[in-house]
Parts: structure tokens; sequence; C-alpha cells
């Protein structure tokens, strides 16, 4: 299977990805707008009431999160690696993705174990850079350091993916041992895998400016149906800076203003969430095989885990605890 093929066949987790965070977004708009109307006529402070609504919301949407989407995030994974590394996938994807996910991590909390551990590991990697840099050249090797590691931090969440690919992969290894390989394979082959840095920064720039400038025409419109509303809104925020309950710019005081921040504030969401959920797994297959293809002849050795012991706290210990 081809990239494209092992894409259109996972798409089905993307699009249960989508509408749950579409539905996220309603819920925390309904939950906001409610805290508003309710404080607003009960005390006359309807941005304290958004606020409250909004952190209620976000709450609320981040426990069910915790327990629900995450299958359609590490079911495509597992599903694309399957693709990969066998060039074929079932008829029925999402029940297998499913399933392969459940037997891989018995339990959510184990699932987020790992992917915690992945993520420690690799941030660590970037950090580790940046302190390489300072210690060479001072502030000027700390800028050139920082620069990298920006950089690194941009591909991570890809690697991270990768990473959980490879737990996948070895499924006749226990997660602990399969998570330190994959750490491994980016340091050890880490030429390979960024060469598809262009790829990632092309498409990401691509995306954001066609899906984010769309949005944010979209949601500007929308704004403008509800004049009364973000004059309601300015008038909240213009009192809330006169009195020193707010620290911003008067900006913000201006409906029309507040409209082209909404508005830009809606590109980006609605771009994070598009971009998060199509593009980025049609990035992630190409990086994904690369990934896999370098690790499937590759001899990692126990010299290779404690080169790593030295440059992640995080690996070492979890080194400790597969030994």
């Amino acid at each position: 299977m081809d990239n494209k093929e092992i894409y259109k066949k996972t798409l089905t987790f993307s699009l249960r990805r989508f509408l749950w965070d579409l539905g996220s977004i309603i819920v925390i708009l309904i939950l906001s707008v409610l805290g508003f109307v309710i404080a607003d006529k009960a005390s006359n402070n309807g941005m304290i009431g958004l606020l409250i609504g909004l952190v209620i919301a976000i709450i609320l949407v981040a426990i069910a999160s915790h327990f629900i989407s995450y299958v359609f995030k590490a079911g495509q994974i597992a599903m694309m690696t399957k693709g990969v590394s066998e060039g074929k996938l079932p008829e029925d994807v999402y029940g297998e993705g499913k399933k392969v996910v459940k037997e891989r991590f018995l339990t959510v909390a184990a699932y987020y174990a790992a992917t915690s551990a992945i993520k420690g590991i690799f941030n660590q990697l970037g950090r580790a850079i940046t302190s390489a840099g300072q210690a060479i050249g001072g502030d000027t090797g700390g800028s050139i350091g920082s620069a990298i590691s920006s950089i690194i931090n941009t591909i991570v969440r890809y690697l991270c993916d990768c990473c959980l690919g490879w737990v996948f992969y070895r499924k006749d290894e226990k997660a602990t041992k399969a998570t330190l390989e994959g750490a491994v394979l980016f340091f050890k082959h880490g030429k390979t895998l960024l060469k598809n840095l262009g790829r990632v920064f092309g498409i990401s720039l691509i995306s954001f400016v066609c899906i984010g400038g769309v949005f944010f025409g979209i949601t500007y419109l929308i704004c403008m149906a509800f004049p009364g509303a973000f004059d309601a809104l300015a008038n909240e925020v213009r009192e809330m800076i006169a009195s020193g309950e707010l620290e911003a710019s008067n900006w913000f005081a201006e409906a029309g203003n507040l409209m082209i921040a909404v508005s830009a504030l809606g590109g980006i969401v609605m771009w994070e969430i598009l971009h998060s959920v199509f593009v980025r797994p049609f990035i992630l297959v190409g990086v994904l095989r690369n990934y896999i293809e370098s690790g499937k002849d590759a001899k990692i050795t126990e010299k290779d885990f404690d080169e790593l012991d030295g440059k992640s706290a995080k690996f070492k210990k979890l080194h400790k605890e597969a030994a």
C-alpha cells in the first residue's frame, strides 16, 4: 500500500475526531454564552460569567476527551503502522484499530503513561541541543541551539506519534521497552527522519494560510450578524479596563476590533482542528514509513540505550525500570 491508500483507509478515524472536536467547540460556545447571559442579567457583569462558563466547558471537554478521543488518534496510528509494515489493512479498519489499542494498552492510564514518557524523552533531547549550543558558543551558541531546538520541537509531535507507532509495531515487546527502542531509532537515524522537515513545514504553512484564512472570513461574517452582542461585550471590556480589572489594550474595547480578534481566534482554532485531524495524518504516513523502515533492520544494542541515558533523565529512568 502506498501512503495515499493508507491515508484514505484510515480517514475514518479523522472523521470521528473531527465530529468529536466540533461537538466540543459547540459545547464550549454554548456554556460560554450561557454564562455571559446569566451573569449579565443577574449582576450586569457578563464577562465574568463568560469566563466561568468557558472554564467549566473546557474542564468538562478535557475530562471526556481523556477517556474517549485518545482511541481515535492511537487507533489511527496503529492502523497506519499496520499498513506501512504489512502492506495491507482489514476491511473494518476502525474496529481493528480500537481492538489493537485496547490490547496494547489495557487501561487508559497505561496509554497516557506511555505517551507521557515518549514526549518527555523527546522534549529532553530537544533541550539538550539548546544546552549544547550555549556551552559551545555562549549567548550566540544558545540562540543557535534554541533555533535548532525550536525546529526539532516542531517535528517532535511527529516523532512522538512515530514512536507510538513503533510500540504498536513491536507488539510482542513490552510497551516500555518498545518506547525506549523508538527513542533510540531517532537518535541513530535522525538524519533520515529529519528529511521530512521540509514537507512538514511546507504543507503546514499552506494549510495555515488556506484553512485559517477561510475560517477567519467565515467567523467574521458570523460576528457581523450579531452587532448588538459585540457592542455589549465591548462595553464590558471597556468598563473592566477602566476599573483596572482587566489589563488589555483599549483596542479591544471597540466592537469592530473585537470582531476581528474573535475571527482571528476562530480561524486559528479551526485551522488547528482541521490541520490536526486531516492534514497531519497525511504528513504522518510518510514520516511514519521512514521511521518504521529505518528500524526494521536496525540492531539496537545495550550500548545505544546507555548513550541515551546521559541525554535524557526520563529515558534513563525508564531504562532502569525496564531492565
